[in-house]
């Protein structure tokens, strides 16, 4: 896990996370027991849920895609550019056939939460720019 990361990703000790472009900051960890169980992701008072297979899941979709991959951040209700970590979260190709968000409404924003997730556990390097960032496989 990177050393600057505050918590265990326990729901007793979240990770305290800050998005890519460093905005801001949020907390997240894992519910194996939830049902599904869930990467839970608390922002302010909002919280978004994802399965929580989408770590490896992520993870190994770039270690396939071998180079830089953006980040391409967006609302459910807009559409994610083609070929971003936004656009993965949600095609009907990646290992859950669609959406990793789990409550309608909410699904979105996968690539600007997750990214940090897996820099954090030592998976991913994620640029922190103002805009237009991108993560790559370790």
């Amino acid at each position: 896990m990177a050393a600057n990361i505050e918590g265990s990703g326990t729901p007793e000790d979240p990770w305290v996370l800050t998005t890519p472009p460093g905005s801001s900051t949020f907390e997240a960890h894992r519910a194996p027991d939830a049902d599904p169980p869930a990467l839970v992701v608390q922002v302010g008072s909002t919280q978004l849920r994802y399965h929580l297979s989408c770590i490896d899941d992520l993870h190994a979709w770039l270690v396939g895609q071998g180079d830089w991959v953006p980040l391409g951040n967006a609302d459910e209700q807009k559409e994610a550019k083609p070929g971003t970590v936004e656009a993965w979260g949600r095609s009907a190709d990646n290992p859950v056939g669609g959406w990793y968000g789990l409550k309608k409404g909410l699904r979105g924003r996968f690539g600007n939460y997750l990214p940090p997730v897996l820099e954090a556990l030592g998976l991913a390097e994620v640029e922190h720019n103002a805009r237009n960032n991108r993560m790559r496989a370790l």
